[in-house]
């Protein structure tokens, strides 16, 4: 890896952190701050009156302006894929917060995490892209990209109340926040070339901010409708995934593997699934007893002590 993708793995962990610490604070914000059925508008008003809530933003704020930083040398692929460690520190910082031991299990899955994210970034070695796509990818990508988000929103009324409807706001969640940081990425680069004030006439500039916006509203109203072993992976494993497509459709970006390496490669991203929905589940059972979240059966944890 380059030494400008090494600096920039580095502030994508920083960022990951961040994250983790913000993510801890607003889900237990979100289930604990009404008793009673509010949609998504109404839940972001309440929190904003909740100071737990800020201290989340704040941390949320530090991880936003860290992963720009890190999008200033490396690639879309590259920030948004070591965001999965999010949940690796997820685990102690929730542990600490409830006085709750992290069991060998927890660690076993941790460290294999770890260690797929380190070999998919390894082998994979994403590169920055050296031009855009056309404007009409862009249209075409974002018509699409919208309309399975305006799906998901209409099919997690249906399911409310059950698992189902954390797991889609939960994907509306990480697809707004991987647009998020996509579009930091344009923003960043046109900024570098031509100066702050160009970022401020830049089109993509109310996506932008639009996309900040949704991903924070939903990635609460997710929190609220079920336990971290729901909403978190989806949002953390969405994102990364979300934001590589959108890197090869829209800003050129590659994976420097062929042959054997795109097989490493491919069971790498496997494992970083698996794993990072073994370790959440592993926190649903003390989750929905200590934050009160709603789910439609009680959860086994294989990690109870």
């Amino acid at each position: 890896m380059s030494t400008a993708n090494i600096v920039a793995a580095l502030l994508a962990l920083c960022a990951a952190l961040a994250s983790a610490i913000g993510d801890v604070i607003r889900q237990r914000s979100a289930q604990e701050v009404t008793d009673q059925q509010v949609g998504h508008l109404g839940l972001f008003w309440l929190s904003l009156r909740d100071p737990r809530w800020w201290g989340g933003g704040a941390a949320a704020v530090g991880n936003y302006a860290l992963q720009a930083a890190a999008l200033a040398m490396g690639s879309v692929m590259l920030v948004t894929g070591l965001q999965v460690t999010a949940l690796l520190f997820a685990l102690p910082i929730y542990a600490w917060l409830t006085r709750r031991r992290v069991s060998n299990w927890e660690w076993m899955w941790a460290i294999l995490l770890a260690g797929a994210l380190a070999v998919v970034v390894i082998v994979g070695d994403p590169t920055e892209g050296k031009q855009h796509a056309p404007a009409s990818t862009w249209i075409i990508v974002s018509t699409v990209l919208a309309s399975v988000l305006v799906g998901c929103v209409l099919a997690a009324r249906l399911y409310r109340g059950r698992p189902a409807a954390a797991v889609l706001l939960a994907v509306v969640a990480g697809t707004s926040l991987a647009v998020f940081a996509l579009l930091t990425k344009v923003l960043v680069e046109l900024a570098k070339a031509e100066g702050f004030g160009a970022v401020l006439r830049a089109p993509v500039l109310v996506p932008w901010l639009a996309a900040t916006l949704a991903g924070m509203i939903f990635q609460q109203s997710a929190f609220r409708a079920g336990a971290l072993t729901a909403s978190m992976p989806t949002m953390i494993v969405a994102k990364p995934l979300v934001a590589s497509v959108l890197g090869v459709l829209l800003l050129n970006e590659t994976i420097q593997a062929g042959g054997p390496e795109d097989v490493t490669v491919i069971i790498g991203v496997v494992l970083i699934i698996v794993a990072t929905a073994a370790l959440a589940r592993g926190e649903a059972a003390t989750i929905v007893a200590e934050a009160g979240a709603d789910l439609a059966g009680p959860v086994a944890s294989p990690t109870s002590s």
